[in-house]
């Protein structure tokens, strides 16, 4: 949505990595924003946007390996809100008039409880967004690991023929994920919401110790929280509800962000999703050039908890690498062209199904 910052720019750099022809969309989509929410003061730089753009392609051609052709920034997809949403003013009404794409109950759980209507805008304009440019691969960032999910989802769900790739969050040096949103913090508040990514490193750190219990994982990351949020209400800094404010903690799974319950012990295998959004508020005094960081601001980040490969599975995938014939492929369909009328020809069992004019051959066992 504009407002470039590093983590925008990983996803560019991964695009130019792996395609030759890369464009960038950048669209602020008012269908994903809530009445109270902050639309119309979003960031918008797109001098510097333009110019961090260029500054990175011509980074790429100087790092590329002499003997590729590198890929390059062809042109950037800024649209109209006109252009995106051609028949009805975009609304963020959830009994609104429009055409919307909804995923569920993907879309209803976690960041979708707190935003009933961010992941139908989303899902809407991401799918109007392929319509129009046909990308073969598209980029989003594993900070907005329910948004990437959704998206992956969607793709499948709808057959658009589009890859999804997912790249790795993108962090300040003190832990905290990069986000257009930072800005409204302020030095003071910037310093304290790092509290959100130590909190869920802790559960990832316990994770890696080896422990699966889901009520042990989420209260490491309680722990660490409370500990801050204490230090923080002791020395005056936040105000005026005096705390620093978790909206949510989940552990969930990786392919549907379904929440795991306390009571369960993790699927090593599978691995899970640590998910949190904070809510940040206001300073009590603010100082001097503070008086633009006086919003409540509401930060998410997450940890992957990857899954684990026990003895069994390695001499499984060992044997597989070694004797791959000796998998059974599954057998592919054979599809012929039936002429137009001709279909009154056919033996009975041979009408049975088709599509657009093909019928489909069962495979031959």
């Amino acid at each position: 949505m504009g407002a470039l910052h590093e983590g925008h720019l990983s996803l560019v750099r991964h695009a130019l990595q792996e395609n030759s022809d890369v464009f960038i969309s950048i669209f602020v989509n008012p269908t994903q924003f809530a009445a109270h929410e902050d639309l119309d003061s979003y960031p918008v730089t797109w001098k510097e946007d333009m110019k961090k753009l260029e500054e990175l392609q011509q980074e790429h051609i100087e790092t590329v390996d002499q003997s590729q052709k590198p890929g390059m920034i062809r042109g950037v997809f800024a649209p109209t809100v006109k252009t995106m949403y051609p028949t009805l003013p975009p609304t963020s009404d959830i009994a609104g008039p429009g055409s919307f794409v909804t995923i569920t109950p993907l879309g209803s759980q976690l960041e979708g409880a707190s935003r009933p209507i961010f992941f139908r805008g989303v899902a809407t304009v991401c799918t109007k967004l392929f319509n129009i440019v046909q990308a073969e691969r598209v980029y989003f960032g594993q900070k907005d690991i329910q948004q990437s999910i959704l998206i992956k989802r969607m793709v499948k769900d709808f057959h658009i023929p589009t890859e999804v790739r997912v790249v790795p969050t993108q962090r300040e040096a003190d832990g905290l994920a990069m986000s257009s949103r930072n800005v409204y913090l302020g030095d003071r508040r910037r310093e304290d919401a790092t509290v959100l990514s130590r909190a869920l490193f802790a559960t990832r750190d316990l994770y890696n110790e080896g422990v699966l219990d889901v009520r042990r994982l989420r209260k490491a990351a309680f722990n660490v929280f409370e500990e801050d949020a204490a230090r923080v209400r002791s020395d005056g800094r936040v105000g005026p509800s005096g705390r620093l404010e978790i909206d949510y903690i989940a552990v969930s799974h990786p392919d549907t962000m379904g929440t795991i319950v306390d009571d369960d012990k993790l699927n090593p295998r599978i691995g899970a999703v640590v998910s949190a959004a904070m809510i940040v508020s206001p300073v009590d005094k603010p100082k001097t050039q503070e008086e633009l960081n006086q919003r409540i601001v509401r930060l998410i980040d997450n940890v992957i908890l990857e899954p684990r490969i026990d003895p069994q599975d390695r001499k499984y995938l060992r044997q597989h690498a070694a004797n791959p014939g000796k998998f059974r492929k599954v057998p592919q369909l054979s599809i012929r062209k039936v002429p137009q009328g001709a279909r009154e020809d056919l033996k009975p069992e041979e009408q049975a199904g088709g599509v657009g004019g093909q019928d489909v051959e069962a495979p031959k066992q």
